[in-house]
């Protein structure tokens, strides 16, 4: 069987309030590991990550580093699982579809038998939901097989974005989610350090953006871009760049808050013959683009096969 028709299909509609739910139970975890670890450059470290079971924060350090704990959104056992460096575990289940409102209660309950009290702001993030945590009953939905699909896609676009990733020299950030937007995420650095924005702008961007870079991501959709989605933009955006050519032939400009973005469709992916070849294509094309007129020296940055070394 080809990849293409092992990888899943997903539906925006079909799971949006399934989505949601996650969504938010993500950002409560992402916001624990913000406030629980060292601070790394570009917001590094408050990031999740792909695992073999769902998703995950890696270490974080409790007892002043002398221990430490993990939290995952572990999907085979539907449910949360804060395992600690003494072997210590508590297990929140979600197949009693809490609420958000209830499952906040007995994740922060959990967090302080361990005697971490994360002094996170206790509100989802660029959600469009006002509402604190501890008061979100009506998103309380797992439907379990679109949850799996979304984990598989994930799974999937993670080995192949780590692929792209071990070709690049230069400083790149791990290939890991940024839980605001939930989306897949590695970025190329040149080096080139960037003037400081205005006292206007907002700390998120000042770290994210404090030097030139190139962004390629996939997310499975919002109610901006409702359906799975790849993409790719240089930071600050080269006069031009939109008028470059892109790879495949599905891959397409967009605007994007006055800059160009590529967009390549998950949906025209999965109905390829090599799924991974056009990802890796949109990909490499996107960045050659990017690179080439922001003048970055490809030649020094690439890593070349092993044969050639």
């Amino acid at each position: 069987m080809k990849t293409s028709d092992k990888l899943p299909v997903l539906p925006f509609e079909e799971w949006a309030e399934t989505r949601l739910t996650v969504h938010l139970i993500l950002q409560i975890i992402g916001k624990t590991r913000l406030k629980l670890t060292r601070r790394k450059n570009h917001w590094w470290y408050i990031t999740i990550y792909v695992t073999s079971r769902g998703f995950g924060t890696h270490s974080i350090p409790i007892n002043d580093g002398l221990d430490s704990f993990e939290i995952e959104f572990n999907v085979r056992k539907r449910a949360v699982v804060l395992s600690k460096s003494t072997g210590d575990e508590i297990e929140i289940s979600l197949t009693t579809n809490p609420t958000i409102a209830t499952f906040y209660k007995q994740f922060m309950e959990a967090l302080e038998q361990w005697g971490c009290k994360p002094d996170f702001v206790p509100k989802p993030f660029d959600l469009g939901i006002e509402k604190p945590f501890a008061e979100i009953t009506e998103y309380h939905h797992y439907d379990w097989e679109y949850i799996e699909k979304f984990t598989q896609m994930m799974r999937w676009n993670n080995d192949v974005f780590q692929e792209f990733s071990g070709r690049f020299y230069g400083k790149t950030c791990p290939v890991h989610i940024y839980w605001h937007h939930l989306d897949l995420t590695v970025t190329r650095f040149s080096g080139k350090r960037l003037p400081p924005m205005d006292k206007g702008a907002r700390i998120l961007e000042k770290e994210s953006y404090s030097h030139e870079q190139i962004s390629f991501g996939f997310w499975a959709g919002d109610d901006n871009m409702p359906e799975p989605m790849y993409y790719a933009y240089t930071f600050p955006s080269p006069d031009g760049l939109d008028k470059e050519r892109i790879q495949p032939d599905q891959a397409k400009w967009v605007d994007s808050n006055g800059s160009p973005m590529a967009l390549l469709r998950y949906n025209d992916v999965i109905q390829s013959e090599n799924p991974r070849e056009l990802v890796l294509e949109f990909l490499e094309s996107t960045y050659q683009a990017g690179a080439s007129m922001a003048g970055w020296d490809i030649e020094k940055l690439t890593v070349p096969p092993l044969n050639e070394i």
